[in-house]
């Protein structure tokens, strides 16, 4: 089965493909490439700092405190510019896997070498 890790493709034959970008994109003309803007639904994780609170500073030999450094944590965001519903999530994710699935079939039925694989509007 393929796997996708750190930007690179591998398949189950060996054989890797090295992306610039995140992702693989399928056209409704059943083209596949490199889907590099994560601009629809995407994941992002951000550093926050947080003021260390009521907590006393610790004193130095010299009897000075000790600058207290914020604390950072990681915070995942989800972004969603469009603001779309689940349905609408769920429906984008539908439409993907019927031109994957249509270009399955077009392979098994015209080979990888046969441009009629791909859906050309005449």
């Amino acid at each position: 089965m393929a796997d996708f890790k750190r930007r690179t493709l591998t398949l189950s034959s060996g054989k890797q493909i090295k992306l610039y970008g995140n992702s693989m994109a399928i056209g409704s003309n059943l083209e596949v490439g490199e889907g590099a803007a994560p601009n629809i639904l995407s994941f992002m994780e951000q550093r926050q700092e947080e003021s260390p609170g009521n907590i006393i500073p610790d004193f130095t030999a010299e009897n000075k405190p000790k600058k207290v450094k914020p604390i950072s944590k990681p915070v995942a965001t989800v972004l969603n510019p469009y603001r779309l519903t689940v349905m609408e999530i769920l429906e984008m994710a539908d439409f993907n896997i019927r031109l994957w699935s249509d270009l399955k079939d077009n392979i098994r039925r015209h080979g990888v070498s046969n441009p009629k694989i791909f859906n050309r509007e005449s």
